[in-house]
């Protein structure tokens, strides 16, 4: 048999297994779906720790297959695209073993794991052959950034230009556009290209973009390949904008504008960027989830007030518009999976006390609301979870003015200084602003606690939670 034959065989016997997997359902693909500095890398990383390492000092306890003792062992095999980059799980891992131990770098680009999970068959036709199955577990790691620009896939250039220009001209990032804005108004959309004035208008706009990322906090960034560009960094397909008071231009000139005019380039980029940028991005990796975990930071967006949690509000929201839903079957596994089970969990449960989770998950369901009620009509399983992938404090009771508190302690992450604190209490609703704080929250970031070698179990809260629902009922 030739090289060309042995490769082709090879890749044919791949597909077939594939295909074998997901008919008798032992295959799973999971999106881990979180905007930039929601905990992604973290939860993937102690996803990937818990399962490798049972047995040396994991807490799954709630992990049915851990429970009833029919889960053998994990193990990382090759990914299915070999084109995409393995993610990194020994360097996010490294970062816990520095001195002093540092969070893993966020996501800068597209990476993939499989994970092959061996275990004793309890129940289902797979008993009837076998007294053990292996899983396959596929999931893709991929920049928070990118997720936003998956519902411009449904807009046109006039469209995405008001739905940006409303947020624009509301608070926070009202008073910081105003520079900008004022440059745009006094623009000739119809005159001559000239590519020098578009590309510092373009500029200006991605600066503005960064800062209200990186220094106010917002969640809803769009174009998200603006901040987080790659190999398209000062490329002109990364150079347009939104244009304000869109709706009044002459509908006539605005449809019949040359691409040689300002008005007509911004259209054509903003159409390229959809068909070059966007659309490849969702046809590799959004076209065959069967579960997905939506991470979401509510802590960060409340130390900076109401309007950060109403923009991470709108920021699910659109996120979940590119995802499919509803009930799966054998053949639409094979042939047009969706996904059937859906975790809300809100991240840095470790950040407040104990007493605080229940409240965090009710500001959760709060906050995808909306959502929530249109996918309960296509009857797919939901949960909501208050989690921390990796554990970074330890609970305690402290006596203050004669009453025991519940307190935490933990090194912050700005010195690394070792404190004991309340944190604070969680708002339970957004509705009665009246009774938060005057002075406004301040729930602290920490750095991890100790230092964690790679054969070592990383510690967590309701890991064992999130496992069974995204992957435990494929493991009877």
């Amino acid at each position: 048999m030739s090289l060309i034959d042995k490769k082709l065989f090879k890749k044919i016997k791949l597909k077939t297994a594939h295909v074998i997997n997901r008919g008798i359902d032992q295959h799973l693909t999971i999106a881990v779906t979180g905007l930039s500095r929601s905990g992604k890398t973290a939860f993937i990383t102690s996803l990937v720790n818990q399962l490798l390492n049972e047995g040396v000092g994991s807490q799954l306890t709630l992990f049915k297959p851990m429970q009833e003792e029919r889960f053998i062992a994990a193990k990382r095999i090759p990914q299915p695209h070999l084109h995409i980059a393995r993610f990194d799980y020994e360097k996010a891992m490294s970062a816990f073993n520095q001195s002093p131990p540092q969070w893993p770098e966020p996501t800068k680009g597209i990476s993939e794991l499989r994970l092959a999970i061996r275990y004793k068959v309890n129940s289902g036709l797979l008993k009837l052959t076998s007294d053990t199955a292996t899983l396959y577990v596929d999931i893709a790691d991929y920049p928070g950034e990118w997720l936003l620009d998956l519902p411009m896939l449904n807009q046109d250039y006039k469209q995405w230009s008001e739905q940006m220009c409303g947020l624009l001209n509301q608070a926070p990032r009202k008073i910081y556009a105003q520079s900008l804005f004022e440059r745009l108004l006094t623009l000739d959309v119809f005159a001559e290209l000239d590519e020098n004035l578009l590309a510092s208008l373009a500029n200006e706009y991605t600066q503005l973009l960064h800062f209200f990322r990186e220094e106010l906090g917002l969640s809803v960034i769009q174009p998200g390949r603006f901040i987080l560009p790659g190999e398209l960094e000062n490329t002109p397909i990364l150079q347009f904008f939104p244009l304000p008071d869109i709706h009044s231009l002459d509908v006539g000139l605005y449809e019949n504008a040359p691409e040689n005019s300002m008005v007509g380039m911004l259209k054509k980029r903003f159409d390229e960027y959809k068909r070059q940028v966007i659309k490849p991005f969702y046809k590799n990796h959004f076209m065959r989830f069967d579960r997905q975990i939506i991470l979401a930071d509510c802590l960060s967006a409340l130390n900076h007030g109401v309007s950060h949690v109403e923009d991470l509000k709108l920021a699910i929201s659109l996120i979940m518009e590119s995802f499919s839903y509803g009930k799966s079957g054998v053949f639409s596994r094979l042939f047009s999976p969706k996904i059937d089970k859906l975790l809300f969990a809100v991240t840095k449960a470790d950040h407040v006390t104990a007493d605080q989770h229940v409240q965090l998950e009710m500001l959760l369901n709060e906050l995808i609301h909306n959502v929530r009620s249109e996918l309960n009509y296509e009857q797919i399983t939901m949960k909501t979870l208050a989690l921390a992938s990796i554990q970074a404090t330890k609970a305690g009771v402290s006596e203050y003015q004669g009453k025991d508190i519940s307190v935490l302690q933990g090194k912050r992450l700005s010195d690394n200084k070792l404190l004991t604190l309340f944190p604070g209490s969680v708002p339970k609703s957004l509705s009665h602003r009246e009774t938060w704080p005057d002075q406004g929250f301040n729930f602290i970031s920490f750095a991890p606690f100790d230092k964690t070698a790679m054969h070592e179990v990383l510690p967590h809260l309701r890991m064992d939670h999130a496992l069974q629902f995204l992957i435990g009922d494929k493991m009877s």
